[in-house]
């Protein structure tokens, strides 16, 4: 056996770093305030911050565990006391260097499993994604998995050199020369002449090899495929991840792949492997179960109510296309929203952080809203704060005409038609389709800006059905009441005629005016046209009697009687 200097250097540096974290965690709580404990039967406690009562109460409590986790045993037993010794050899160091190691590690939970629990329960960064929880609970089984791996193949190394030593033992006793001593068991005495006279004639070496069936004096046990395998000859490397293996192994299946002989400590080892694996594989399967389960817990919520949903409508025997409908929308909604209730988290924000929240969300759409664009931000604000979101499959009526008008929808994404008969007239009918950026239900703002509303909501003067999957926000007529009555700049001029140009409703009433108009104005143009037809008719008329009449009273001698009778027949003639 020999000291490997290049990895024990390795190691250390290792070693090192992981014990500054330790120290630095020291520093950090002879820094970190506490919370009184005499004050917090009066309320919330008060905290204190004060340096010199801060260490008192750490050096009182956990001082003296974390200082141990955090000395470097191991580096000053590599580099300081082994060399220091006499009669310093490879399995000395093994041997010190393992139960410095394992006894360190003890200390070292009592940090660790608190720090994480305080970690998770403050910050929530470890958990903060289900995945990265799985995969940190994963690493910690790992390193479990690690230390019995690790702990396995240092006990393997001590149970071939007690092989060695006992059979060493036997041959000394021996008459014959040369015999063997413990010191040839070290490779420092590799090149000595003795140690290569006693190696020709030994048989120390093929008594302790596990690989021979012939004598099975020495009980390898659990230790066996360390050397059955050359695991311990190998590269590190394959070292390394072979007693990783071993140790997830041995954990995964409680130890039942241990195959022990009947030596105590390794019985008590194996009895060690057993609990560890029930404990740490129970407590890996159980959170990376809760982790995982996180991520698709919403989803199997949606899967429950979708399943409620279709036992409802086959319990109320809806007809097919309803169906169809019910589920298309439940469809879009889980698409939409993930099955997430934003107004009950928005409700349980505060009101700042609330209003920040929306405007973040809804200002920038419902200033793609021509006039909402002419508002200032106190007015926008108030209105953001109070929109909710509406969702809508295809060839939904939002509203039809003649229902109470609830709400005005600004819609975000999709196409409605919207259309008028107004109020039923025969043969009227107006048409056209909204898209992003217009809104429909304006009746409610004309209602609202009116000082002498009642609560009888406005008719709707149109019926608006949904051509596209639509994705809007609503604005409610009791919100928009408030606001009309806080903010009257709502009541401004221009802002009203500027909600009357962008208005699809006004427009398709102005445009019915200007129809109208220009009806009349024709009709008017055209009588006017006929009138001046005709009287140049009538005149020309009046001319041609004119010459007949002269002509006749040249030819006739007529009385006054017969005059005044020919006259008014030609008057009553025109």
């Amino acid at each position: 056996m020999s000291i490997d200097v290049g990895l024990g250097v390795l190691v250390t540096f290792f070693r090192t770093v992981a014990d500054l974290f330790f120290f630095m965690h020291i520093l950090i709580k002879f820094r970190t305030a506490f919370v009184a404990p005499s004050s917090r039967v009066f309320g919330k406690g008060e905290l204190v911050m004060d340096p010199r009562a801060i260490a008192i109460r750490y050096l009182k409590s956990d001082f003296v565990v974390d200082l141990t986790a955090a000395l470097p045993l191991p580096q000053i037993v590599i580099w300081f006391v082994i060399p220091s010794l006499e009669t310093s050899t490879a399995i000395h160091a093994n041997h010190t260097l393992a139960l410095m190691v394992l006894v360190q590690y003890i200390p070292r939970f009592f940090v660790m499993f608190p720090l994480n629990r305080r970690i998770i329960k403050t910050t929530g960064v470890v958990a903060k994604t289900a995945w990265s929880g799985a995969a940190y609970n994963l690493l910690l089984y790992m390193l479990a998995g690690h230390v019995i791996g690790a702990s396995w193949y240092v006990l393997s190394i001590q149970r071939q050199f007690e092989c060695w030593k006992i059979e060493c033992t036997k041959e000394y006793n021996r008459t014959h020369s040369p015999s063997c001593k413990p010191s040839f068991l070290d490779c420092s005495t590799y090149g000595r002449p003795d140690r290569i006279a006693w190696l020709k004639v030994t048989r120390v070496i093929t008594s302790c090899d596990a690989r021979n069936d012939d004598d099975k004096n020495f009980q390898f046990g659990m230790f066996a495929d360390a050397f059955t395998i050359e695991v311990a000859s190998s590269a590190f490397f394959q070292k390394y991840f072979y007693c990783l293996w071993w140790g997830i192994k041995s954990l995964s299946s409680y130890g039942q792949n241990i195959a022990t002989s009947t030596l105590s400590s390794e019985t008590v080892f194996g009895i060690i492997v057993c609990i560890a694996g029930l404990v740490f594989f129970s407590h890996l399967i159980g959170n990376m179960q809760t982790y995982l389960q996180s991520t698709t817990a919403r989803l199997e919520e949606w899967r429950i109510r979708r399943r409620d949903t279709e036992e409802w409508m086959r319990h109320r025997q809806l007809p097919p296309e309803l169906q169809e409908r019910v589920r298309r929308f439940v469809q879009y909604k889980w698409l939409a929203t993930r099955g997430v209730d934003e107004e009950s988290i928005l409700r349980s924000l505060p009101l700042d952080l609330r209003r920040q929240i929306q405007r973040h969300l809804c200002l920038a759409l419902v200033r793609r809203v021509p006039f909402f664009a002419q508002m200032d931000d106190q007015l926008l604000d108030a209105i953001c704060e109070r929109l909710v979101s509406s969702l809508n499959t295809k060839d939904t009526y939002i509203v039809r005409e003649g229902d109470p008008v609830n709400e005005m929808l600004f819609i975000i994404r999709g196409q409605v038609d919207s259309s008028t008969t107004d109020g039923g007239r025969i043969g009227f009918f107006n048409s056209i389709t909204l898209r992003a950026g217009d809104f429909c239900g304006e009746e409610l703002l004309t209602w609202a800006l009116m000082p002498t509303s009642n609560l009888n909501l406005p008719l709707s003067t149109r019926t608006a059905k949904t051509l596209t999957e639509v994705e809007a926000f609503a604005l409610r007529a009791e919100d928009l009441k408030f606001v009309a009555n806080q903010f009257k700049r709502l009541h401004s001029k221009k802002l009203q005629h500027a909600f009357r140009y962008y208005s699809h409703q006004w427009r398709a009433w102005a445009s019915c005016f200007i129809q109208a108009a220009w009806r009349r104005y024709k009709k008017r143009k055209l009588a006017l046209e006929l009138a001046r037809q005709e009287s140049l008719y009538y005149m020309q008329l009046l001319e041609d009697g004119d010459e007949y009449t002269n002509e006749y009273l040249d030819d006739a001698d007529l009385g006054d009687h017969q005059w005044t009778m020919f006259v008014d027949e030609n008057k009553i003639g025109q």
